[in-house]
């Protein structure tokens, strides 16, 4: 049995425009790997076949020996694919600590209780807690989410995506948005994330990349070209001239 991400052969058109051509990768159980590329390179095309929110031209993805690529996003989800926004996406008007608890009341169908005075589940509410700890969030638990500096806030949808309890976590620019100097905080969070987890973060601050991934993978036209190692790619001259142009050594 393999386990984590298999991915084979996957292509994407739109008509006759091709914006993933190929892609064959391996995120196993427990990597920190880094998507990196150009604008326009199909980072967020890709992250999209990974979700389920575009379906494949053709190819496959498995989760473990399971073949997802037909799934509607929200199976695989349960599947255990989750993934961060650029942009965070929170109730700005409710607590950090309710913002956690409401995807785990969905997890366990039962949001339908959110509505009521929420007390009465111990299991609920000492995972709650656990991700508020996780995270370093308990001294701001009661604080409403737009009260909270942007790089706070983006550690809350990172407690909150965990609370899904995902196998695979995309996480789309995590640093996007936040201050140089709160940067330390997305670097200290992605550190401490399960080491069973397997995460694939699509960033362009590549300070951040250097310091949390062990492998890279670089797209550029839908493509891979090439994967390895930070202290690979940092050689690789394809890529310095990529980033740094040809006139650079």
């Amino acid at each position: 049995m393999t386990s984590g991400l298999r991915i084979r052969n996957l292509s994407k058109n739109f008509g006759g425009l091709q914006v993933a051509r190929n892609i064959t990768l391996d995120i196993p159980t427990g990597a920190r790997a880094a998507l990196i590329g150009p604008n326009g390179a199909g980072k967020t095309t890709f992250a999209n076949l990974i979700i389920g929110a575009l379906q494949p031209s053709s190819g496959s993805i498995h989760l473990d020996d399971k073949d997802i690529s037909q799934l509607p996003e929200a199976a695989r989800v349960r599947a255990g694919i989750a993934k961060t926004f650029q942009n965070t996406n929170l109730f700005k008007d409710l607590s950090v600590r309710d913002n956690i608890r409401l995807p785990i009341l969905e997890r366990e169908h039962r949001t339908f209780r959110f509505l009521e005075r929420y007390d009465g589940d111990a299991a609920i509410e000492a995972e709650v807690e656990q991700l508020l700890a996780d995270f370093r969030l308990l001294p701001l638990a009661n604080r409403l989410v737009r009260s909270l500096a942007y790089g706070q806030q983006r550690l809350v949808e990172l407690a909150l995506t965990l609370s899904l309890k995902p196998r695979i976590l995309i996480l789309d620019e995590p640093a996007a948005g936040v201050p140089s100097s709160d940067s330390h905080l997305i670097v200290d969070a992605i550190k401490r994330l399960p080491t069973d987890l397997s995460v694939l973060i699509i960033e362009h601050d590549m300070k951040l990349v250097f310091e949390v991934a062990s492998r890279i993978i670089v797209l550029v036209n839908g493509a891979v070209l090439v994967e390895g190692t930070p202290e690979e790619i940092s050689r690789d001259l394809r890529v310095r001239e990529l980033y740094l142009g040809a006139g650079h050594g």
